[in-house]
């Protein structure tokens, strides 16, 4: 198979393969899935030699995104998912404790997005500053 991509097209397919690779992988440890490992090597070896050279380097005989490519505001892109994830689910869970963790079925369903949205409302407002735990 091949596939034809320009530069651009190639870089945003990098940070895709990046970050799908960083969901799949980056709290399994040593149990990581290696195919994806390799498939993310294979893919930003193919910068080498290339003027998307900097994105990559060498590391235990695979190519590896770069520490230019890591710091350069892909994290970033990750944290901001991993935060937004955090609060909604938060308040999901929240909305069904304060509903006696009820299914979420045609019936309730505006009940608890309405709860949801004012949870989120408070965490866009005040992060975690409000929440209070009885028993820490």
């Amino acid at each position: 198979m091949q596939i034809e991509l320009s530069s651009k097209e190639f870089r945003r397919l990098l940070d895709l393969v990046y970050i799908g690779n960083w969901i799949m992988n980056s709290t399994r440890g040593d149990d990581r899935f290696q195919d994806y490992d390799n498939l993310e090597s294979k893919l930003f070896g193919l910068c080498r030699g290339t003027k998307l050279q900097a994105l990559v380097e060498p590391w235990n005989g695979t190519y590896v995104p770069s520490r230019a490519y890591e710091e350069g505001g892909i994290q970033e892109v990750i944290a901001y998912y991993e935060d937004n994830t955090f609060y909604e689910i938060l308040a999901e869970e929240l909305s069904r404790r304060d509903m006696d963790y009820a299914d979420i079925t045609p019936d309730n369903y505006d009940e608890i997005n309405s709860r949801m949205l004012q949870y989120m409302q408070e965490f866009e407002s005040s992060g975690l500053d409000h929440l209070v735990l009885d028993n820490p």
